[in-house]
């Protein structure tokens, strides 16, 4: 059975503002008050955007490289609300996609959209509920966040070829998740993890196995770390390998940072510690340009019948017009030099093409 993975998915600010439905672009920053703004910015850098995209737009390339490789399953994290309602939570950075513009996750025949993050309830409680039942309309299931705790750790339950694929998603404070969001008996909110001891492994471990068929693939799909940065520091190895050794999860699915971070192959099981944004609206923001941050990788994990790593396909991509474009000769020596040095031991050149 074969994944396709990718980090953040956000459609927010100047994304939603270029698709056929745009929302109120008023926003709430220290230095940007209209998501407007966030076009003209990557206009400056890359030549004109056009407005009332296809639902299609932002995918660009990627939905060719999806055909080629022919997934079975696809599981993004969402990292927007899908609402035009609700009030501003008390942070300094909010995205939202208005509902009528979900079809460009449509487009892309997302199966999976996890939703333990840190802008899923930027707009409050209702936001939550909005984006919710706006994916669930668009047949999209859902993993991380839920109108209860029972729901928000609940597993997004996928199928394919006869085998059921488990998703189980979490939220960090590392990564910006508010603890005040975690889901509650009657509470709406993220499947929140305070933290990464043996003890919260165990926990996880034992949520899986409660929902765990024989037959099924696990993905354990994680919300941690700053957005920059390639360290991966020792409770977060310790963390997955012991899910992995408890039976617990076939792929680690780890997200936050804005770009491409190591992978490991612990135990024939793959652990992606950072999936990097794919889709975000970051063009001509100047800051991080040591990390080439227009660059992005699709994941394209194939797993035996019993969980085990049979195959990888790294995919490189650009970001440029908030479209994505097929990554040159030039981009994918960067990533594949990037991806040696951080994990020389567990980087085969050949899942890069």
């Amino acid at each position: 059975m074969k994944l396709f993975l990718c980090g953040d998915v956000m459609t927010g600010r100047g994304i939603d503002q270029v698709l056929a439905h745009p929302g109120d672009p008023a926003l709430d920053e220290p230095w940007v008050k209209d998501a407007r703004d966030y076009i003209e910015l990557a206009e400056r850098a890359n030549g004109p955007i056009p407005r009332a995209v296809a639902p299609d737009y932002v995918w660009g390339d990627a939905l060719a490289l999806l055909a080629e490789e022919r997934p079975d399953l696809r599981i993004a994290n969402l990292e927007t609300a899908v609402t035009a309602r609700g009030a501003r939570a008390p942070k300094g950075i909010h995205y939202r996609m208005h509902p009528a513009n979900v079809e460009c996750l449509s487009a892309a025949r997302l199966d999976c959209c996890v939703l333990a993050n840190n802008h899923v309830l930027d707009w409050g409680v209702r936001g939550l509920e909005d984006t919710l039942d706006a994916l669930h309309d668009a047949g999209l299931r859902t993993a991380g966040a839920g109108r209860d705790a029972a729901g928000a750790t609940a597993p997004a339950v996928l199928e394919a070829q006869g085998a059921r694929v488990l998703v189980f998603a979490y939220g960090l404070q590392s990564a910006g998740v508010p603890p005040g969001w975690a889901a509650g008996a009657g509470r709406p909110g993220v499947s929140f993890l305070a933290d990464l001891s043996p003890a919260s492994a165990d926990r996880v471990a034992a949520q899986v196995r409660a929902a765990r068929r024989d037959g099924d693939r696990v993905v354990v799909s994680l919300h941690w770390g700053p957005n920059w940065g390639y360290a991966v520091d020792r409770e977060q190895r310790d963390f997955v390998r012991r899910l992995v050794d408890a039976g617990a999860a076939d792929v680690v699915h780890g997200h936050s940072s804005h770009h491409p971070m190591s992978l490991e192959v612990h135990r024939d099981r793959l652990i992606l510690y950072g999936c990097g944004d794919l889709i975000n609206d970051y063009e001509g923001i100047e800051g991080h340009e040591a990390f080439r941050p227009a660059l992005a990788l699709m994941y394209f994990a194939t797993l035996s019948p019993d969980g085990g790593l049979r195959g990888l396909a790294l995919r490189p991509v650009r970001r440029r017009r908030f479209r994505l474009e097929r990554a040159g000769a030039a981009d994918a020596a960067w990533l594949e030099a990037t991806l040696r040095r951080e994990r020389g031991a567990h980087f085969d050149p050949a899942w890069l093409r």
